[in-house]
């Protein structure tokens, strides 16, 4: 049972066997699948069939990853979920720049691929005001948090820090991972500004009795449930 049943994904890929096994363990997920080899032929496929998530291969023939991307989201919030073997700090803060919703570097297993796009899915179709936790609601529409019925007044880089650990419980977020989804302007910011606002958030939190933010030492921070 996925978290969207029968959720329709883009393969847009131009290695085959790579393509095939993603499709594969999607496929066993319960997930339907379209597979595109060309860069060229992923906007069109995009149009006809509307899926519900894009996997995206950064270099592709004809057309890279980024102007497809880029195409894409000038027109449908589509979450996508890219795919790369170049690892340089600029190619995954383009991609997220170009409105990519998570970011894969090869080789990956299948079962992490399933799993992301199980997650970005379930970001993605949260309704505003949903639970993500107990007691603990998120109102998107609003950009603020709530803990059993008392607002936390989050500041937009809090309320953002939260929703991204709260979305994935269990997932361990670097202080890199945590930069991309804090700030939007992609500003340059050091490891202590990130653990202070974690530590801001952890204060919130406690304040109404619960301490959900877990460090994990040397690899960064995960939300427990």
């Amino acid at each position: 049972m996925t978290d969207q049943p029968n959720a329709h994904v883009l393969i847009v890929e131009d290695e085959p066997s790579l393509s095939a096994i993603v499709r594969d363990y999607l496929h066993a997920s319960g997930y339907r699948c379209t597979q595109v080899l060309d860069g060229a032929a992923a906007l069109p496929a995009f149009r006809t069939h509307a899926p519900d998530l894009v996997i995206l291969d950064l270099m592709l023939p004809n057309v890279d990853g980024i102007s497809i991307c880029r195409d894409i989201r000038a027109f449908s919030d589509a979450p996508i979920i890219m795919l790369t073997a170049r690892v340089e700090e600029v190619d995954r803060l383009l991609g997220l720049e170009v409105g990519a919703d998570d970011y894969i570097c090869k080789p990956f297993s299948p079962r992490e691929v399933v799993a992301r796009v199980k997650a970005v899915l379930r970001r993605h179709q949260r309704a505003p005001g949903d639970s993500v936790a107990s007691g603990l609601f998120i109102d998107d529409a609003a950009a603020r948090a709530s803990l059993f019925g008392r607002d936390l007044a989050l500041t937009q880089v809090e309320y953002r820090l939260l929703k991204t650990l709260a979305a994935e419980p269990g997932r361990i977020f670097s202080r890199d991972q945590l930069m991309d989804h804090l700030y939007l302007d992609r500003r340059i910011v050091t490891d202590r500004t990130v653990d202070s606002h974690v530590k801001n958030l952890r204060r919130k939190l406690g304040e109404v009795g619960e301490e959900w933010i877990k460090s994990v030492y040397g690899a960064g921070y995960r939300f427990e449930n």
